[in-house]
């Protein structure tokens, strides 16, 4: 049996329950004024999943301008930030669902092509992001405070490669 799961738009009240995953998931933990700061730079791109009335994910993205990975042209690119999944609530989809909102969340604010960072070491992000279209682009030595390396992936937007948008 599939447990039920929804992806919402995150909203100022959620705050505390997203600080709350972040702090548990992960080892990059920030301040409430950077999730805000997100969330006001590009609202509908920043989601949470809830599942039995709970927040038990969320994913903040931003927009951001820059030359293409794929090719030389100017474009917007939608950077993942940030996404968690409660360890209890993993497996189940909501990682990928959540990634999969949020992409084509940014996508509705011009992004024609998506970029992330991601530890070395988390295998099961990886397989998730090279699953939805990511690939490895290069190695980002020491990214972390603790000194881990970075992969830096990318995956262009279904809507770009579809009109062609790389084409030179």
């Amino acid at each position: 049996m599939t447990e039920a799961y929804s992806i919402r738009q995150f909203s100022t009240e959620d705050i505390q329950n997203v600080v709350l995953i972040n702090k548990e998931c992960l080892p990059e933990n920030y301040p409430d004024q950077f999730f805000l700061g997100l969330y006001y730079h590009a609202p509908k791109a920043f989601l949470v999943a809830e599942s039995d009335d709970r927040i038990v994910g969320y994913i903040m993205c931003r927009i951001e301008r820059g030359i293409s990975s794929f090719g030389r042209l100017p474009v917007k690119k939608g950077h993942i930030v940030s996404v968690a999944v409660l360890p209890s609530d993993r497996n189940k989809g909501i990682g990928t669902s959540i990634i999969k909102a949020g992409m084509s969340a940014m996508e509705e604010y011009g992004a024609v092509e998506f970029f992330l960072e991601v530890r070395k070491s988390n295998e099961a992000a990886v397989s998730i992001y090279e699953s939805l279209g990511y690939e490895v682009r290069r190695v980002l030595r020491g990214y972390y405070r603790d000194g881990e390396d970075a992969y830096l992936m990318v995956a262009k937007a279904a809507s770009a490669a579809k009109e062609g948008t790389y084409d030179e």
